[in-house]
């Protein structure tokens, strides 16, 4: 009786040819995933020093006309206002916080330059939307503002359009909030103001959330794991094939 009867025949050569190039361009495809995400790691790190960095920084001039074409790359710059507030061209936002549901209050600022930006003056929570229940924080005359500069939220919230011709908002679209309420020569930005108490203790400022998701060191180990395990599965697999070919060499 043969020896070898009952044990599994090798597979034929093109199966395990085609077999070792696909697990080739998986280990290629895997890997390359995991450099990417080493790559976007260092991204990451360098936009989280230079955001800290920009948050402690004096303040500079808001970004007048001639510079809106080149501020995308000036996110959470700390800048000045000074100028007036339109009070009567409000915009509430509907926002979550950390003190519950509630509004942005928005207010334009005509600056001393001209221009107008929009102040995100901060939080308010649904008792306090109405402008008349905090009147004492609708200052008249010349007021200067500092916050963070930042770009515009078009379109709405998650699975949710604002409206504008049913004033409701569900972000900071700062284009279209400028054509609703009349404003010309509008800042394609907003200004988080900082925490500087208001009068009456609303609008809240200072809310700006500063957190930036950082898993790629994590994203990249795993994508190298599965690398290495799939490298690790071939390797045992065309071991195996080379050892039956062998042995039935032997055997004749």
């Amino acid at each position: 009786m043969n020896a070898s009867a009952g044990a599994p025949a090798p597979r034929p050569l093109l199966v395990l040819c085609i077999a070792a190039a696909v697990a080739l361009i998986g280990i290629a495809g895997l890997t390359s995933l995991g450099i990417w995400q080493l790559q976007r790691l260092a991204w990451k790190q360098s936009l989280i020093e230079r955001v800290e960095t920009r948050i402690r920084a004096e303040p500079v001039p808001a970004p007048g006309p001639t510079h809106w074409a080149g501020i995308s790359g000036d996110e959470y710059t700390r800048i000045r206002l000074t100028g007036r507030f339109l009070h009567d061209r409000e915009t509430l936002v509907q926002a979550v916080t950390e003190r519950g549901g509630g509004f942005w209050v928005l207010t334009p600022l005509v600056s001393d330059a001209g221009f107008t930006v929009l102040v995100n003056r901060g939080f308010v929570p649904p008792e306090r939307r109405d402008p008349q229940s905090r009147a004492e924080a609708l200052p008249g005359g010349t007021v200067s503002v500092i916050g963070l500069l930042r770009p515009s939220e078009p379109g709405g919230g998650f699975l949710r359009e604002n409206a504008p011709a049913q004033n409701r908002w569900h972000s900071r679209d700062v284009a279209s909030i400028a054509q609703t309420r009349g404003l010309t020569e509008a800042a394609p930005y907003f200004v988080d103001a900082d925490a500087t108490p208001n009068p009456g203790g609303f609008p809240v400022g200072g809310l700006t959330v500063l957190r930036f998701s950082d898993n790629h060191l994590v994203y990249a180990l795993t994508w190298f794991a599965l690398a290495l395990m799939l490298a690790c599965a071939t390797i045992f697999v065309l071991r195996g094939e080379y050892r039956l070919r062998r042995g039935m060499e032997a055997e004749h």
